[in-house]
């Protein structure tokens, strides 16, 4: 049984807690696993009453028994405790040593009444042993002890639901219904002679302890019925810390895990109270008393560990519970100077109470100041968290604006409840209006740079939907163009105006700063247009040569041009130099308000030759005598003008120089082409042929063999003239060629009897001169094929009949025209 209930002594007759013993106790029967699942009982009763007998009946322990054969002596010594065995659930058991022992004396009851008041702070069932014959006496029965007790105990601890089980040991013959309401009879009047604080002063013992009275036989005279009635009250216990057990309605319960450092602490308390004893309250000054508990409370208040780690923790932030927290230190402090200064004056006691309090706040303000600007610092950061979170949502600006800050402000008036402190009546409302004019101003910033990041979006939206179009627009240079770019403009804008108009109506602004946001759009929307003409005005002068380039060498079916001397090449360039001072025209001023003018009459009146229709509608010119010596244009205003016409003028004589050139090139490939393309002599020598050959021709029609005997001889010499390339060979040079022709004559006309000898073989019958005459042309085509194929085909293209000349041949052409025309006069011969 030793093993099992772990019998320790847990302070010793000096007072001396026994804390390795008790952690050692607590490890042996595995307390810490139990939870709440445990109860404490205790006994106490004068010595030599049999406690330690009883326990050990109705718990099965070992705690040391009195031997009544060696004399009633003190057999319990401190206090001890044990594990109940058998029993669930976990019942821890505490012997106490005997009050009024003999070994003690009179004047060292001190101990007696700490252990007393120990046990009835850590016990949920406290056993009280009396004698059957000291029930009705005054000075038995434990009455001073239990008056102490109840005095003390309430200053000292929160109220628990302690169960009083009063065990009459030897009970007579006196029946027990008659000894139970003299107990309970006696109990009240202790408990209604103790001074309670105000705030416990008319409640009822109940409230505090639960009072049960149990009557045992003589264990000495009648063991065996002893046994009976310790096992009958043994079932009690089973079960006790269930609803309707002995302890079902505990309350305060300490966690198993910390039962042992509770029960130290309870002890150091006990053994450090001064007022325990109650020395006489009219021997007291009441005036110089107050004033010692209340400096005593307030040096213990300052240097008190809680508060001083609340006051640390405060420095770092935020301290949830903070109000109740300090509320419940001064009320400990102010509540024991009140229980302290309970027996003296009234008045003295309450102006003292008021004086330490008002210390007591004004240590504890700057604290709570602090505490109130990290609120405001947390709601502050909490509204700028929500509002980014909601705008990240999708809500709009001005709904999500005002629920964060709701929530926010709800937060802090919250935390400032939170940090309210009981006895104190401060105001913070100083921090919530701070606190509202720092969301404000976030929420004030945040919209303009929400309103900003929106404006530049689109800006940039509009930029991109504007400048590609705009500046194909220009390239184009249409009579329609600032008209295209007009509806352009209205178009874009319109859209990048009813989109915003939609992104902003979440931000609920005044009309006034509405309306500014949408001009402010639509004056972007036209200065991408302006910006983006001025930039293209920088270019007129490569347009123009563009577009002149353009006209001037493309057909109106848009392919290349080939100067074949039918060309006007004068009406030609007109055309193009109109379409490019068109492009000028245009160029020269912004024409966004559909605004008339007199630019384009100006410049083809000026510029461009009389003959030369305007193309403007408006013939009515009005031009004074030097129109283009100004720097403005009339009717335009100077902010919209692009190109004065001092530079129009200045444009155009660099456009006329840099644009002569091609016309100069022109003219001269269709000269050339005209040389190339004349192989017959001229007429005057045509007439000069007849009438100086006339002879000669007479005698060739009187003659018709030598005209047959010219036309073979033409016909081989065409033959020659294609198999050895002479038009070829002579591009490359004269001299060096003519060497090499007179090396191949001989071989080439062999090689042609010989082909003409095996055709003559081949073929059965004699070949017509038709069938030779086209044999003889095959072959010319074969090899001017062959010849042909060495002529890059970027040169020549005959299959749409178009005639597409490479700048490489065209150069070539022009710049050594009499090769050509040798060449080509070779080719048609």
């Amino acid at each position: 049984m030793a093993e099992d209930c772990c019998a320790t002594q847990l302070i010793d007759g000096n007072g001396e807690f026994n804390a390795a013993e008790l952690q050692k106790f607590v490890n042996t029967v595995k307390l810490h696993q139990c939870g709440l699942s445990y109860a404490v009982v205790a006994i106490v009763g004068p010595q030599s009453s049999g406690k330690s007998t009883l326990l050990n009946h109705l718990f099965r322990t070992n705690f040391r028994e009195m031997n009544a054969l060696n004399g009633r002596s003190q057999t319990t010594k401190g206090i001890w405790i044990a594990k109940a065995v058998g029993i669930e659930p976990f019942t821890i058991v505490i012997d106490l040593e005997g009050t009024d022992s003999r070994e003690r004396g009179e004047d060292d009851a001190t101990f007696e009444k700490q252990s007393a008041l120990f046990a009835l702070a850590v016990a949920d069932i406290v056993l009280i042993n009396i004698w059957c014959h000291d029930i009705g006496r005054e000075q038995a029965a434990n009455k001073p002890l239990l008056k102490t007790v109840f005095q003390v105990m309430m200053r000292l601890f929160s109220p628990r639901k302690t169960k009083l089980l009063f065990v009459i040991r030897d009970k007579t013959k006196t029946p027990f219904k008659f000894l139970e309401p003299i107990l309970r009879e006696d109990i009240q009047k202790i408990w209604e002679t103790v001074p309670k604080p105000q705030a416990y002063k008319d409640t009822p013992l109940s409230e505090f302890f639960h009072v049960e009275v149990v009557a045992l036989s003589s264990y000495e005279e009648n063991e065996k019925q002893f046994k009976v009635e310790v096992l009958q009250l043994r079932q009690k216990f089973f079960h006790s810390i269930s609803p309707g057990g002995l302890a079902g309605d505990r309350r305060g319960v300490v966690p198993a895990s910390g039962f042992s450092f509770s029960a130290e602490q309870i002890w150091k308390i006990i053994k450090e109270n001064k007022d325990l004893d109650l020395p006489a309250h009219k021997v007291m000054v009441a005036t110089v008393r107050c004033e010692e508990i209340a400096n005593e409370k307030f040096s213990r208040l300052a240097t008190d560990k809680e508060w001083m780690a609340l006051e640390q923790a405060v420095q770092s932030g935020a301290v949830p519970g903070f109000g109740k927290r300090i509320s419940s230190i001064l009320e400990k402090y102010l509540s024991e100077y009140d229980m302290e200064s309970v027996y003296f004056e009234e008045g003295v006691r309450n102006a003292k109470h008021k004086h330490l309090e008002s210390k007591a706040l004004q240590l504890v303000h700057p604290v709570y100041i602090s505490m109130l600007g990290h609120l405001r610092s947390r709601a502050l950061e909490s509204f700028k968290t929500r509002l980014e979170q909601s705008l990240d949502g999708g809500e709009g600006f001005a709904a999500s604006v005002r629920s964060c800050s709701q929530s926010s402000m709800l937060e802090f008036d919250r935390g400032c409840s939170d940090a309210a402190i009981q006895q104190a009546g401060w105001d913070a409302s100083k921090v919530r209006e701070k606190l509202r004019r720092d969301i404000e101003a976030h929420a004030s910033l945040v919209r303009s740079e929400k309103l900003s990041e929106l404006m530049a979006n689109y800006k940039k939206q509009i930029s991109a939907a504007l400048t590609e179009p705009v500046e194909s627009l220009f390239e184009s240079g249409g009579k329609d163009t600032w008209a295209s770019i007009r509806r352009l403009l209205k178009r874009e804008s319109d859209v990048a105006v009813s989109a915003f108009s939609s992104a902003i109506a979440g931000f609920e602004l005044d009309q006034a700063i509405f309306e500014e946001m949408i001009r402010s759009l639509k004056e972007y929307s036209r200065s991408v247009v302006e910006r983006k003409a001025r930039e293209e005005a920088g270019k007129v002068l490569v347009r123009m040569k563009d577009r002149f380039f353009t006209v001037f060498n493309h057909d109106k079916d848009s392919l290349p041009r080939v100067w074949t001397g039918k060309e006007d090449i004068r009406a030609i360039t007109n055309e193009a130099r109109s379409e490019s001072l068109k492009l000028l025209s245009t160029m020269a001023a912004i024409r966004l308000d559909q605004k008339a003018d007199k630019i384009e009459n100006v410049l083809f009146s000026t510029l461009m030759d009389r003959t030369v229709a305007i193309p403007s509608q408006n013939t009515g010119i009005g031009v004074s005598g030097a129109p283009l010596v100004s720097r403005t244009w009339e009717e335009v205003p100077p902010e919209y003008t692009l190109i004065t016409p001092v530079q129009c003028k200045s444009i155009w004589r660099q456009f006329i120089v840099e644009t002569e050139y091609a016309v100069t090139q022109a003219i001269s490939a269709q000269e050339a082409y005209k040389r190339r393309n004349s192989w017959l002599p001229p007429l005057w020598a045509i007439v000069a042929m007849l009438i100086l050959g006339l002879n000669e021709l007479m005698f060739l029609l009187r003659n018709p063999f030598y005209l047959l005997v010219l036309f073979i001889t033409y016909l081989l010499g065409k033959a020659i003239w294609v198999q050895m390339d002479i038009p070829g060979e002579f591009r490359n040079g004269t001299l060096s060629k003519l060497s090499s022709l007179s090396t191949r004559f001989l071989p080439a006309v062999i090689n042609l009897v010989r082909r003409l000898a095996s055709e003559s073989e081949e073929s059965s019958a004699p070949m017509p001169p038709q069938r030779l005459a086209s044999q003889s042309y095959r072959n010319q085509i074969q090899k001017s094929e062959s010849v042909a194929s060495s002529i890059p085909d970027s040169s020549v293209s005959t299959e749409t009949g178009v005639e597409h000349i490479s700048p490489q041949l065209k150069h070539r052409r022009v710049t050594n025209p009499e090769q050509e025309e040798t060449s080509c006069s070779g080719t048609h011969d």
